[in-house]
């Protein structure tokens, strides 16, 4: 090979393994400042001065990840208090009452400080979880309440027939296709629908009468499914004390014995990159034949 031709593909080895890596010190340098953040929640930091701070965030359709944080604090014993940081209209029944049985696990059996704090919006399902707590924050304009369940669907049979297409239905029994919206509810389907709502709102009042120390009378009083400010909620027992975000922190770290400043752990969130969706599993962004299934009839402890 000429002397000239070899120097020139050292040259080129040399500049490419300086290229690739000043690449590499790039990638590392930005993965290390996004998750600069996220060392208290690996466990670093102050030691027994620690309170754990998990979003309760939008319309609850899932009990993850919001379960599995409260279990990870709830371990920790440097974790001295969880605030469950709520804006939230509801969402679906059983996902609402899995993260209300966790909150309540950890207040009656684990014995850790569960503490709500209630910024814009804590409505229905998302006041289900607050009740269980030991105390509710919410500022003065916050949304509070909405006791009660709803089950709400389009009816487009009438598309149907102006298409001059038809539902074809086989099924079992009489209820198993109760709900189907191409045609109206029979009197006896409405009536078991509403067998359904009413069961699951008396669990409803049942865990807020339990979860606030309040008569079940009382609680039926309020709860027709109306919200109310967290002013007008402090009056009614529903929330412990008007404050915002900080006053729960500051009075929850006085509450547990912690002098001085608190520090808050939140939970990592797992970042995707441009790399993880081009080489990853991308499965969960996209439409399944099951997705679309999840948008028929439904029961929803939601504020609407």
């Amino acid at each position: 090979m000429p002397e000239g031709r070899s120097r020139t593909l050292l040259w080129i080895l040399i500049g490419g393994g300086a290229f690739f890596l000043f690449v590499l010190a790039v990638f590392s340098l930005v993965y290390l400042t996004l998750h600069a953040g996220t060392t208290d929640a690996a466990g670093f930091g102050s030691f027994g001065d620690r309170i754990g701070v998990v979003d309760l965030d939008g319309v609850i359709l899932s009990p993850q990840p919001v379960v599995g944080q409260l279990k990870k604090f709830g371990d920790d014993s440097s974790i001295k208090a969880i605030i469950l940081h709520v804006n939230s209209p509801g969402g679906g029944v059983a996902a609402s009452e899995e993260i209300y049985r966790e909150v309540k696990r950890l207040r009656d059996e684990k014995k850790k400080r569960v503490v709500v704090s209630i910024e814009t919006v804590g409505a229905s399902g998302a006041y289900y979880v607050a009740s269980a707590s030991n105390k509710i924050y919410a500022d003065h304009g916050s949304i509070v309440g909405s006791i009660g369940v709803i089950a709400q669907w389009v009816n487009y049979g009438d598309l149907l027939k102006w298409a001059k297409l038809k539902d074809v239905v086989l099924k079992t029994g009489e209820f198993k296709d109760t709900g189907n919206p191409a045609r109206d509810l029979t009197p006896v389907e409405q009536a078991y629908m509403q067998s359904l709502i009413n069961n699951m709102y008396g669990q409803f009042v049942q865990a807020v009468a339990d979860g606030r120390g309040l008569k079940v009378e009382n609680v039926k009083a309020i709860a027709d499914g109306k919200v109310w400010t967290g002013e007008q909620a402090l009056s009614m027992k529903l929330i412990d004390e008007v404050g915002d975000f900080e006053a729960a922190v500051a009075d929850t770290a006085k509450t547990v014995g912690i002098k001085g400043e608190p520090t808050l752990v939140r939970p990592e969130k797992d970042r995707r990159t441009v790399l993880d969706l081009l080489l990853g599993d991308v499965s969960q962004y996209l439409p399944t034949r099951e997705k679309m299934l999840e948008q028929q009839v439904g029961f929803y402890f939601l504020w609407k």
